[in-house]
């Protein structure tokens, strides 16, 4: 979870690139209360480089904070842009 000003900056489209770049799977989304979701997966050094540009994400965003859950792999494959719940 990022939270700050990170809606309307690109932070999904560049997680999403930085996580090709990185050989990372998972997914970003946007949520209603203005933070963004992440769930990163692959080898740990990766997923770390990806939770450490996360910290700064893009160059419009304004990074507060970064809350961090490890959680089992689920498998995932690719890295996708996901729709904010509730459609918004």
């Amino acid at each position: 979870m990022v939270s700050g000003d990170v809606h309307g900056v690109f932070f999904r489209d560049t997680c999403r690139q930085t996580a090709d770049e990185h050989g990372v799977t998972g997914w970003v989304r946007n949520l209603p209360d203005g933070t963004v979701e992440a769930v990163f997966e692959g080898e740990p050094e990766r997923v770390a480089d990806l939770v450490d540009w996360a910290h700064n994400g893009p160059p419009t965003a304004i990074v507060d904070a970064v809350y961090v859950r490890e959680e089992a792999p689920e498998g995932l494959r690719g890295f996708e842009i996901r729709e904010t719940p509730g459609g918004l």
